[in-house]
C-alpha cells in the first residue's frame, strides 16, 4: 500500500531536471554557477589547511601579514573556514550567499593588486567576482527568496 502511493507520486527525478536544464539556458547556467560556487570555495577552503595546491600563505600580501597577530599559516586557516562556510552558504542559499562571495573576492583582489607579481590572479579573481554576481542575478528568479511571505503578509 505505501509503495503504490510512493509511485504514484514520485519525487522529481534526473530526466525532469535535466529537461529544465536542456530547455531553459538561463536555468542551466544558474544551476552550473551554483553547483561551482558551493563546489569550489569548499575545495579551495580546504586545501588552506593543507597546502597541498601551493602554499597559500604566500598569496598574503606583506602589509596585511605585518598588521596580523598571528603567522600568515593561521591567517590562511581563518581564510579557509570562511570559504568552506561560504561554500556550503552558496549551495543552500545562492540568492544571498553570492553576494558575500562577490565581496570576499573583491578582498582578495585587493590584497592580490597590492602585492607585486600577483596581478594575473587578481584578474582571475575579478573574473570569478563577476561570475558570483551573474549568479546573484540567476538566482534572484531561481531561488525564492526567505522573506517572499512575510512581504506578502505586510502589504495586506
Amino acid at each position: 500500500m505505501i509503495t503504490t502511493a510512493l509511485r504514484s507520486n514520485p519525487a522529481p527525478s534526473f530526466a525532469v531536471a535535466r529537461d529544465r536544464v536542456c530547455n531553459d539556458p538561463a536555468f542551466g547556467a544558474f544551476l552550473l554557477l551554483r553547483i561551482g560556487f558551493a563546489v569550489l570555495p569548499l575545495w579551495m577552503g580546504i586545501d588552506k589547511f593543507l597546502n597541498k595546491l601551493t602554499y597559500w600563505p604566500h598569496y598574503l600580501a606583506p602589509w596585511i601579514t605585518d598588521l596580523l597577530p598571528f603567522t600568515a599559516q593561521t591567517a590562511m586557516y581563518v581564510v579557509g573556514a570562511i570559504e568552506v562556510v561560504a561554500g556550503f552558504a552558496v549551495a543552500i542559499k545562492p540568492r544571498y550567499a553570492s553576494y558575500i562571495v562577490a565581496a570576499w573576492l573583491a578582498g582578495i583582489i585587493v590584497n592580490l593588486l597590492t602585492y607585486p607579481g600577483f596581478y594575473d590572479v587578481a584578474l582571475r579573481d575579478f573574473g570569478l567576482l563577476l561570475g558570483a554576481l551573474t549568479l546573484a542575478r540567476l538566482a534572484s528568479v531561481y531561488d525564492p527568496s526567505w522573506f517572499r511571505h512575510s512581504t506578502a503578509a505586510r502589504a495586506r
